[in-house]
């Protein structure tokens, strides 16, 4: 409607500027005046269906300068406030429908129909008919229609419109596959795990209908503001007509002051904020939660599946000094294999991380919940709680020392007993998110002042996390109403956020003035009181969520506060006779199209966060590989870093040598090969002058301390002062130990957020 009436508008003006060419004025201004009193006939009727409602809109402006102008025979200048009129109407239902973008297609994308089998037969039938237990196809380029598992050996799934992930991601028989997904690859087979109106872009459409229906409490202040402006206008147009005796200048005020900056830019910059979030793969429930978004000052998080990544990984592989840690990580990963147990299978995904060739176990016996024992070639080996392994060994003083460790570090492990012997131990933790330090630095630089870490965990646990993290504060062993009483106290210094699983944690949610839920389904998001919903599991995106609830509300304020000035300067200029009407409706359309294309910014990153350069999936999968190949080495130098004293010489001297010679022809390579070829590409990926200048400092060391090695090998003594010597020797590989440690984890960190995935 609104372009048809911007077509009748504008044929009109011309029309009307054709007869005036051929002197039929009088033509001319009955062409003119009809196709405004056809804007001010539908102007009238909004102005009375908002009276109705007991609202009064700002519209009533726009219909008192076309009937002005009317009324004074400016039939051109009618005309071209009609034209004007009709233009904004147009102009605002393209760019809410631009700024609407993503939303509007995820909303398109809903899956109607699914493919299920009958027995051995296909039928097409409505989505809302699948059951859990059903067997589907899925097509190539088919929306997945229900949350469900997958059957066939793999499927390359396009998950971009969920997650904004660019990248086609595979998944293999029996992960879950989530609807909403495309099919990018062959058809595949799929198990239903829950109806359509359960599943996760169910959940999605919902949020999204509930996100383009509201309006944020900043819309709502906008449009009081514009409303003010009635009186204000009124009283300027009055005063310009009282003092100068020329209603003509009543006129132009009247066609200058549609407040159309103020009641259309705010609008568009929340609803593109809205859609820039669902892009990035963040679902706001609505404007409302956006801007608060935009205010908030204190943070909570949960620990587990938030800063953590909620699931045990190995941490290290302890040797009682009879096997190297590889040794005794693919005995213990082979025996695992034949548990599903969770700390076995961390195992195994360990040992095939590093590229290990397990054997199958053979006469597996395993104890619910202690360990499991068998044999792996002609080794007897078990794999268990400290207890089930010591019961079957013969004690040594290792496994206390390291038992106290354990408790220092505040770790678990799985003790490994090798021929009826203790042999080492496997340990392990809830590793912090690789991402986790840097979204919690982007928070801060988004506006956060506090960030708290709420959790039921043990004090030690709950410490050594939030320390790792870098929050301002922990509070551990909390029950669920403690958590509420928290983020109810931290209300009293700002608005809040509480960053959840979405599952365990919905009453703190809900208490919180905005609720994260991180890496929920969407059928979970909708029940829950989160207004927020992070698709990715990545805690990085709740600190981009911040940056563009923040960068959005800054955009709308500017098109309110300059819209705004404009307006009133062009009011003041009409009032004093130096603006005719004529003019000041071009003038005010101008400022309308720079406001509403101003507020458009708010679909994109913005200069100052735009995000890094990503690289490619080969490259991270590369370098991954690469860091995983030199985990023998890293656990290598640690064992020599903790015993090599312990050692005679002449062992020490060979276990030095050896070692030596592993890092100058693995370590030194690969350290090289990124400092030369890697980090340059890095550097064009990052922001800053230098950022990899701290990294280029420690492969600096890293060289320095192997070449003091080299040496140091070379000179062991065989006389009395060979103990003096190994001391020496065995501090530096100590500091080594703790460069490598430090230094592998700074890189898996930053390749971890340059990837794309």
């Amino acid at each position: 409607m609104n372009r048809g009436l911007l077509a009748v508008t504008l044929a009109a003006l011309l029309a009307g500027a054709g007869l005036r060419w051929f002197d039929q004025a009088g033509a001319a201004g009955i062409v003119w005046s009809a196709s405004a009193l056809l804007l001010a006939v539908l102007l009238l009727v909004e102005i009375v269906i908002r009276l109705r409602r007991r609202e009064l809109g700002v519209d009533l402006i726009a219909f008192l300068a076309i009937a002005g102008a009317l009324l004074l025979s400016q039939a051109l200048v009618a005309a071209v406030i009609a034209l004007m009129l009709a233009g904004g109407r147009a102009l605002e239902e393209y760019t809410t429908q631009r700024a609407e973008r993503e939303l509007r297609q995820l909303l398109d994308r809903a899956p109607r129909s699914a493919w299920r089998y009958r027995g051995d037969v296909l039928e097409q039938v409505p989505v809302e008919s699948v059951v859990p237990g059903d067997r589907l196809l899925v097509r190539m380029g088919e929306v997945v229609p229900v949350d469900g598992v997958l059957l066939d050996t793999m499927a390359t799934l396009d998950e971009s419109a969920l997650t904004g992930e660019s990248l086609p991601l595979r998944r293999q028989a029996g992960e879950e596959v989530l609807s909403g997904v495309v099919n990018a690859g062959a058809p595949f087979d799929m198990t239903a795990s829950q109806p359509a109106a359960q599943s996760t872009y169910a959940g999605i459409v919902r949020m999204v209908e509930a996100a383009r229906q509201s309006r944020a409490p900043f819309v709502r202040l906008a449009d009081r503001y514009a409303l003010a402006l009635i009186p204000l206008t009124l009283l300027v147009a009055g005063a310009a007509w009282l003092f100068s005796g020329d209603p003509v200048r009543a006129l132009a005020v009247l066609v200058v002051a549609t407040p159309c900056p103020l009641i259309l830019a705010v609008p568009v910059a929340i609803v593109a904020g809205v859609s820039r979030c669902a892009h990035r793969g963040i679902l706001v429930k609505n404007g409302a939660t956006l801007e608060a978004l935009a205010r908030a000052r204190v943070l909570f998080f949960d620990k587990t599946g938030t800063l953590t990544a909620g699931r045990i990984s190995v941490l290290a592989v302890e040797s009682a000094g009879g096997q190297s840690p590889v040794q005794l990580l693919k005995l213990a990963a082979s025996l695992a294999q034949a548990s599903p147990h969770v700390v076995a299978q961390a195992v195994v995904q360990a040992a095939r991380a590093q590229g290990l060739a397990l054997e199958a176990p053979r006469e597996v016996n395993e104890v619910p919940g202690a360990g499991l024992s068998g044999m792996i070639g002609d080794h007897a080996v078990m794999l268990g709680g400290h207890h089930y392994v010591a019961a079957a060994t013969p004690a040594v003083a290792w496994t206390a020392a390291l038992l106290r460790r354990m408790a220092y570090e505040d770790v678990s492990g799985s003790f490994i007993a090798v021929d009826g012997a203790m042999a080492g131990a496997v340990l392990f933790a809830d590793r912090l998110r690789l991402e986790s330090p840097r979204a919690l630095r982007l928070l801060r630089q988004a506006g956060i002042r506090r960030i708290v870490m709420l959790t039921g965990d043990r004090s030690e646990v709950a410490e050594a996390v939030g320390l790792a993290a870098g929050v301002d504060e922990v509070r551990a062993e909390l029950t669920p109403a403690d958590k509420l009483a928290a983020i109810r106290q931290g209300a009293a210094h700002g608005t809040t956020l509480m960053v959840g699983d979405g599952i365990n944690d919905a009453p703190a949610l809900a208490a919180a003035d905005v609720g994260i839920a991180l890496g929920a389904h969407g059928a979970t998001a909708s029940s829950e009181a989160a207004g927020v919903v992070v698709l990715v599991d990545r805690l990085d995106r709740v600190a981009e969520a911040v940056q563009i609830a923040s960068r959005t509300r800054r955009i709308a304020l500017q098109g309110v506060l300059a819209g705004m000035g404009l307006s009133l300067l062009a009011m003041l200029l009409a009032a004093m006779g130096l603006l005719p009407p004529l003019v000041g409706a071009v003038v005010q359309e101008a400022i309308d199209v720079a406001v509403i294309f101003n507020a458009l910014r708010a679909l994109g990153a913005g200069h100052r966060h735009r995000a890094a350069r990503t690289l490619d999936t080969e490259q991270v999968d590369r370098l991954r590989q690469d860091h995983a190949g030199l985990s023998p080495l890293l656990e290598r130098v640690h064992a020599a870093a903790e015993g090599i004293v312990g050692h005679a010489p002449v062992v020490a001297r060979r276990e030095l040598a050896g070692l030596v010679e592993l890092l100058n022809r693995e370590l030194i390579p690969h350290e090289q090969a990124d400092e030369g070829e890697l980090y340059p590409q890095l550097a064009e990926r990052l922001h800053g002058e230098d950022p990899l200048a701290a990294m280029s400092h420690t492969h600096r060391e890293i060289f320095r301390l192997t070449r003091l090695l080299t040496r140091m090998s070379e000179d062991i003594p065989l006389d009395d002062s060979v103990a003096a010597s190994m001391v020496e020797i065995q501090r530096v590989l100590q500091r080594l130990d703790t460069v490598l440690s430090l230094h592998f984890s700074q890189e898996e960190e930053l390749y971890h957020n340059l990837d794309s995935r």
